[in-house]
């Protein structure tokens, strides 16, 4: 108790943050019939507002702290439920294969297009990631391991979030302009939206055929959060330390995401704990993206902003070029 009372003032200020933030996407799908701004964006945007112009007291931040930290990573490890080995097999191994290449080309490359416009290679690393894998998702899980600062996460999710709904919108209208097929639609949503419930959206004009390869490309990227992270584990480690350790170069998290997903692969998590576990995941991921607004001065971020939308700006068209290409050399009709 006296570790966890302590924690308790800021806990539940980010989950007030985090109850604010549903209750408005919830608005936005009332209004609107689609929530063109999740929950996870919404509430590091009303932590980054609050800590703008309030005051916070002393006694929440180890709450925050917490919160941004710990429940992030346990958000990371119950992500891994979500996705079976046997799901990515079915996809075939040249689409796989595909689909890797694609988002380790994209990955370099927004890298370096964030450098060259002038980000810090944190800054520029959090870009690349949110572009090349699953967007804010991908961001959150990335930051701890290269030690990005909240201010920088904060910069990097509100401009790629803007960048997410506009790729949804936009999609359907290149659909009608190239004139691609449903199959070929699926895969371009797949290789180019952010979260899955935006590659959902995005599809739906072609069809379900469309929606289930964009969904399936979807989670063959996700899939890629962990070895990808693993490499950024051993690179920063190495920046940092020629002797890190283990832990360092390979964080806990990442080696329980992919404990989860071998247990659910071999069938070891009943189906009726799956939606607790997404549940769950979600949950404490737009808590942990409170507590990351709630640390954000927002003049940090207002100061990257042009760089950052530009960066990612490059990087999603990008990413499109290597989407279009993948479906020509390989022949998807």
């Amino acid at each position: 108790m006296q570790r966890v009372l302590p924690l308790l003032p800021g806990i539940l200020l980010c989950v007030a943050v985090s109850a604010a933030a549903k209750l408005l996407e919830m608005g936005e799908h009332a209004l609107f019939g689609n929530s063109w701004l999740e929950a996870l964006v919404l509430a590091i945007l009303l932590g980054t507002a609050i800590r703008s112009t309030l005051p916070l007291p002393a006694v929440t931040k180890p709450g925050i702290v917490f919160s941004s930290k710990m429940l992030l990573e346990i958000a990371i490890v119950l992500l891994g439920a979500s996705i079976t080995v046997e799901s990515i097999i079915h996809a075939g191994p040249a689409l796989v294969g595909a689909v890797v290449l694609v988002v380790f080309l994209s990955l370099a490359a927004g890298y370096a297009i964030g450098r060259a416009l002038g980000l810090n290679a944190r800054l520029a690393t959090l870009v690349a990631c949110g572009n090349s894998i699953c967007g804010n998702s991908a961001i959150a899980a990335a930051a701890p391991v290269i030690d990005a600062r909240s201010d920088e996460v904060a910069s990097a999710i509100s401009f790629t979030a803007v960048l997410g709904v506009g790729v949804v919108l936009l999609l359907p209208v290149a659909q009608v302009v190239s004139g691609l097929s449903a199959t070929q639609y699926g895969v371009m949503a797949g290789l180019t939206v952010y979260a899955v419930p935006q590659v959902l959206a995005a599809a739906s004009p072609m069809g379900t055929l469309a929606i289930q390869i964009g969904t399936l490309i979807k989670l063959v990227r996700v899939l890629m959060l962990g070895p990808v992270l693993m490499l950024l584990g051993v690179v920063n480690g190495r920046a940092g330390n020629a002797r890190a350790p283990f832990s360092k170069l390979v964080p806990w998290f990442i080696l329980g995401f992919l404990l989860l997903m071998a247990i659910r692969s071999l069938g070891l998590i009943p189906e009726a704990a799956l939606p607790v576990l997404r549940t769950a995941s979600t949950t404490l991921t737009i808590v942990a993206m409170a507590a990351l607004g709630l640390t954000v001065d927002i003049r940090a971020v207002a100061h990257a902003g042009g760089r950052v939308i530009a960066a990612a700006t490059l990087s999603i068209l990008f990413l499109a070029v290597l989407a279009v290409a993948a479906i020509s050399l390989l022949g998807i009709a």
